[in-house]
C-alpha cells in the first residue's frame, strides 16, 4: 500500500498503540494532528462498530484520504456490558480515567472476584475517501476487574483490568506484551491482510 492511512483517532494513547501496531509493515502513517481541517466526529453509534464506520467514513469523506476508524471499550458482564460504547464518558461529560474508573470500582463494590468477568472490545474499519467503508474486523481480549488498580501504563481501564492468565492488568503489562494480547492488538492482526489487499487508488 503505496499511499498514506490516516489512523482516524485525536486519542494520543490509542494513536501510539496503533502506530506500534502497523509499524512492522512499513505502511506510511499519517495523523488528524496532520490535518489542522480534521474533523470531531460524534459517536453517535449504539455499538463499536456503527461508532468505528463513522469515524473512517466522515473523516475520510471530509480529508478526502483513506481513514482507518477504531472503537473500543470495555464490556463488563455483571453490568450487562456496560459501560460498553460509553466507556470513555461513563463517569459523565467531564470523565476522566480516574473518575471512569471510581465509578467501575463502585457499581461493582458488591460483586465477588468469580463474577466480576469483563472483555474489551475493539472495531476497526477502514474508509476510502469517497466514504466507502472497504475492510472492517472486531475482536476481545478477555479478562477480569479487580479490587483496586494495579500498574502504571496503558489508560482507560487498563490499571483494573487483569488477564486473568498473566495474573497482571494491562496496567503492568510491557508494551510488548500488551500488543501481542490486547483487543486492539488482535483486531489489527486480522485487520492488516484485508489493508493490504485492497486496490488502493
Amino acid at each position: 500500500m503505496s499511499i498514506p492511512l490516516v489512523l482516524g483517532t485525536h486519542n494520543l494513547k490509542k494513536k501510539k498503540e496503533m502506530q506500534i501496531l502497523l509499524a512492522p509493515f512499513g505502511l506510511k502513517l499519517l495523523h488528524l494532528a496532520d490535518f489542522p481541517n480534521a474533523i470531531d466526529v460524534q459517536e453517535t453509534g449504539t455499538t463499536f462498530g456503527e461508532n468505528s464506520r463513522l469515524k473512517a467514513s466522515e473523516q475520510a469523506r471530509h480529508l478526502r484520504q483513506w481513514v482507518v476508524g477504531e472503537d473500543s471499550g470495555l464490556e463488563v458482564d455483571a453490568l450487562m456490558g456496560r459501560p460498553g460504547v460509553f466507556s470513555a464518558r461513563f463517569s459523565g461529560p467531564e470523565a476522566t480515567d480516574e473518575r471512569n474508573n471510581l465509578k467501575l470500582l463502585e457499581e461493582l463494590r458488591e460483586v465477588p472476584l468469580e463474577k466480576r468477568t469483563a472483555r474489551y472490545v475493539c472495531h476497526l474499519s477502514i474508509s476510502d475517501p469517497d466514504g466507502n467503508i472497504r475492510a472492517e474486523e472486531e475482536n476481545y481480549c478477555r479478562g477480569r476487574i479487580l479490587w483496586e488498580p494495579v500498574g502504571n501504563h496503558g489508560f482507560g481501564y487498563d490499571p483494573l483490568f487483569e488477564v486473568i492468565e498473566y495474573h497482571q492488568t494491562f496496567g503492568q503489562l510491557s508494551d510488548l506484551l500488551k500488543a501481542c494480547l490486547s483487543h486492539r492488538a488482535r483486531a489489527m492482526r486480522a485487520f492488516l491482510p484485508k489493508i493490504l489487499q485492497l486496490d488502493v487508488k
